[in-house]
């Protein structure tokens, strides 16, 4: 789908690896957020559908 942008993620991880303990990212993170990223959004389709309504919003997340 390409929700996800694989060359930020290493940037993300580093900026929240306070500790500076994580040196590299496998590629198969990048498949499983993703995934995540895609049920999260069917889940919150499902809720704003349920509240009949046409608009998701960060609430349904």
């Amino acid at each position: 789908m390409g929700l996800i942008v694989k060359s930020n993620i290493k940037k993300v991880v580093k900026e929240l690896d306070k500790e500076d303990s994580v040196s590299s990212v496998a590629e198969e993170v990048g498949m499983a957020l993703e995934r995540k990223t895609e049920e999260i959004l069917i889940e919150a389709i499902k809720r704003a559908r349920a509240n009949k309504r046409r608009t998701l919003q960060a609430r349904d997340l």
